[in-house]
């Protein structure tokens, strides 16, 4: 597995993010400039499509809002379609630190797919209340389907390898927390290995955080019926390109 003879895509799902997707699309180009960006507007009522497309990335416009599981599911397909073996996901509000990038794509050389850990000793990133307690529950959980020690199985910022990529392209689910926990079971069940890095996070650019007790709520049991749901499924298996 040599990570520095595939051709990577950053793919950035976005929803009225106009404010900082720019911003974003400048700092991956920045951190790594051997990646081609795409953007998937998720359904935008904003300028989001435009700002990104000024700022040098490819635009992928999605017909109505599909969620970020599915708007992934269309980013691996495109990596897929157009011969990317790595794709490179990254949020659009800023808070994802693109300068990881070339961190998370090295340690693709031991894995098929890699994290990128808030809680794994780097910065000072915290959550606090149910919502933490409901992000342990689940790490111990998921670390035991992986056979490896996850500390942020809800992280958004992930490299995937080809066989990830490939995997993804077909059954990336686009439920709510998809992308996250039940992405990573998927990928466990299909003999994938995972494993993570720490990256640190920068305070979001734009629009406001969701928390709250009910909103926690909310997110435990939703995170429960995702894992639910993924160990549910039947096993994909893994694919490869040559």
């Amino acid at each position: 597995m040599r990570p520095v003879d595939q051709r990577v895509l950053v793919v950035i799902p976005a929803l009225n993010e106009e404010e900082s997707v720019a911003d974003v699309v400048r700092d991956v180009r920045d951190a790594y400039p051997a990646a081609d960006c795409l953007v998937l507007d998720d359904g935008s009522t904003d300028r989001t499509g435009a700002r990104a497309r000024e700022a040098g990335a490819e635009v992928l416009r999605l017909p109505f809002n599909l969620g970020v599981g599915g708007a992934m599911r269309a980013g691996y397909r495109f990596a897929v379609d157009h011969g990317y073996g790595i794709v490179v996901q990254v949020d659009a509000d800023g808070q994802h630190d693109p300068a990881s990038i070339p961190e998370l794509i090295a340690a693709l050389a031991r894995a098929d797919l890699v994290i990128g850990a808030r809680f794994a000793g780097r910065g000072d990133y915290g959550v606090r209340g149910p919502r933490r307690w409901a992000m342990r529950v689940l790490s111990i959980v998921i670390s035991r389907v992986a056979r490896t020690e996850l500390s942020d199985v809800t992280s958004g910022f992930k490299a995937a390898g080809p066989a990830a990529v490939d995997l993804f392209s077909v059954e990336f689910p686009a439920e709510y927390l998809g992308d996250t926990v039940e992405a990573l079971v998927i990928a466990s069940r299909a003999g994938l290995t995972i494993r993570q890095t720490p990256v640190e996070m920068r305070r979001r650019q734009a629009g406001e955080p969701s928390h709250g007790p009910v909103k926690a709520a909310v997110y435990l049991v939703r995170a429960c019926v995702a894992f639910s749901l993924a160990m549910l499924r039947p096993r994909a298996k893994a694919g490869g390109r040559a």
